[in-house]
């Protein structure tokens, strides 16, 4: 253990000084005594810790910046994602935050970002809660023993406190919520939301920094190894599926959210995983439903009968981005170094709002970059504050809200791993069939199921297909456990007429989306697209 003498010299380093108790990597049932004894959360029938993330129970994308400073400006990418605040700005937030924590209790973890060591990362999480602590230790992955914790050095600290709230006249935010990266002081700062994802977020967004200025493609993916010491990896925003269908039971999970992938193969950036649990069913998720009921679980704003301590896993009152965050270690088949070979089958996943797109379709290399660029989806109910159903939106590089850096530079970076290591590309869309939001309904997960794993077994390498004449797409005409007509998206519309004047409304926007990219690719790639109507 680090003695208490080098943590208070790191912490006055950064200016933190004059605290009360630190509470210093405590233990998962330490954490849990701490944080019921504060009254932060409720303990659940067989163990979950339940705990309330209060107005905020999303991330709040406009309340996000990145400071702009000298060893940084030329390199982000500058615009509606990344947001710029002023030096001063951060200065000033950083002293109201410093004044606010002194004579405080704290808790501190340390651990690391990335499970490969040549790439990993040292960083210090920093909370007012023990829960928030709870949820850095879950997230992220441990040191490995005394000595590693004692040697450990943070190059990255995060310091979240949800009661400090900002004055958006005085410290330039938008609101009382800040999330700010100082990538020369090497500090995060996030106050005014309790919602734990805007750590895990942060730290994504540093390494999407750090990591392809060394070669590495960070990816906002979920990943699995097959029998055969097969890699795959699944690309995908919130709500796609990504951690659905990461936990296959055939398949050792190496993690369900965010990789890298480096010369030496992919690893991931976590060592645990935060799922969304709202209608969770035992019977179509068997291993992410298990950890509901696990102790050292933590559930955000999952409805908890307070008498039978009993969860209801189907009730949205509070939000329909209910959270579980666990260890990997939850998870009964994994891989326990976090990491895998090269992927030999790369998957983007997206939830089609319009219901138009087909469920599966090999895509060749040009397609498969056009797709990740344009990295559309459905923004689901509740995964952001103030998204209240289902909205089509392209997200570049399936992940724009954390890429620091300009989209180019993760796509040459795919490019250039896709061609090298030939993995297969494919396109499955998990969301709606015989109509949009609201008229269709969401493709069954065992259809998804069926054609993720005839796609990663190799059983679609030679399938006839068809050329979807919308979104030039080849698509399997059989798969083995889907009905037929699943997989000729037009013939589960009632009125097809319909279908064409719906498939040639998501055909324009994907060319109006592409535009702003048009001048950085290839005219490969470029043309890859949808057929222009």
């Amino acid at each position: 253990m680090k003695p208490k003498d080098e943590i208070l010299r790191q912490l006055n380093e950064i200016g933190i000084k004059n605290l009360n108790d630190i509470f210093y990597n405590l233990s998962t049932p330490a954490l849990y005594e701490r944080a019921i004894r504060r009254r932060e959360g409720n303990l659940s029938h067989l163990g979950p810790l339940v705990v309330r993330t209060g107005q905020h129970t999303g991330r709040s994308p406009n309340d996000k910046f990145i400071v702009q400073e000298q060893s940084s400006e030329d390199q982000i990418w500058w615009g509606k994602v990344n947001r710029p605040i002023d030096a001063k700005c951060f200065y000033r937030l950083y002293s109201k935050m410093l004044a606010y924590i002194q004579n405080k209790d704290v808790y501190i973890q340390d651990c690391y970002a990335g499970t490969d060591p040549e790439y990993r990362l040292p960083i210090r999480v920093i909370t007012e809660t023990a829960w928030h602590n709870l949820f850095a230790r879950n997230l992220f992955v441990q040191a490995k023993d005394e000595e590693d914790l004692k040697n450990h050095n943070p190059e990255f600290t995060i310091v979240q406190m949800p009661s400090l709230h900002a004055d958006p006249e005085m410290d330039c935010t938008n609101s009382a919520v800040f999330v700010v990266i100082n990538f020369g002081r090497k500090l995060v700062l996030i106050g005014g939301s309790s919602y734990a994802g805007e750590i895990k977020k942060s730290v994504f967004s540093i390494m999407n920094y750090l990591l392809p200025q060394r070669g590495v493609m960070s990816m906002h993916c979920s990943a699995n190894i097959g029998e055969g010491d097969d890699t795959a990896v699944l690309f995908g925003l919130s709500g796609t599926g990504k951690t659905t269908l990461s936990a296959d039971p055939t398949r050792r999970l190496i993690g369900d959210d965010e990789h890298g992938w480096s010369d030496r193969g992919v690893f991931n950036y976590e060592g645990g995983c935060y799922a969304k649990v709202i209608n969770l069913s035992e019977e179509a998720e068997p291993d992410i439903f298990k950890t509901t009921h696990m102790f050292g679980t933590i559930l955000e704003n999952v409805s908890l009968d307070s008498d039978s301590r009993l969860l209801d896993l189907d009730n949205a009152e509070l939000t329909e981005n209910t959270r579980a965050a666990y260890p990997l270690t939850h998870i009964n088949n994994i891989e326990e170094s976090g990491m895998g070979g090269h992927p030999k089958n790369i998957i983007m996943l997206t939830a089609d709002a319009f219901g138009v797109l087909p469920p599966i379709a090999k895509l060749t290399p040009a397609q498969a970059m056009y797709h990740f660029i344009s990295g559309y989806t459905a923004k689901v109910a509740g995964t952001e504050k103030g998204v209240t159903e289902p909205k089509a939106t392209f997200s570049t590089c399936f992940g724009a809200p954390f890429m620091a850096l300009h989209p180019s530079v993760y796509a040459n970076l795919l490019g250039d791993k896709i061609r090298k290591h030939q993995s297969k590309c494919w396109l499955i869309n998990t969301g709606w069939s015989g109509g949009p939001y609201g008229e269709g309904s969401r493709i069954k997960i065992k259809y998804t199921r069926a054609m993720l794993n005839a796609a990663l077994s190799g059983k679609l390498d030679d399938a006839e297909t068809y050329i979807d004449p919308f979104f030039g797409l080849s698509v399997p005409k059989k798969v083995e456990g889907v009905p037929e007509e699943v997989l000729y998206p037009k013939q589960t519309w009632k009125d097809q007429n319909a279908y064409d004047e719906m498939a040639k409304k998501l055909v324009t926007m994907f060319h109006d989306n592409f535009k702003e990219f048009e001048d950085d690719v290839e005219d490969e790639i470029k043309n890859a697209g949808p057929n222009r109507i």
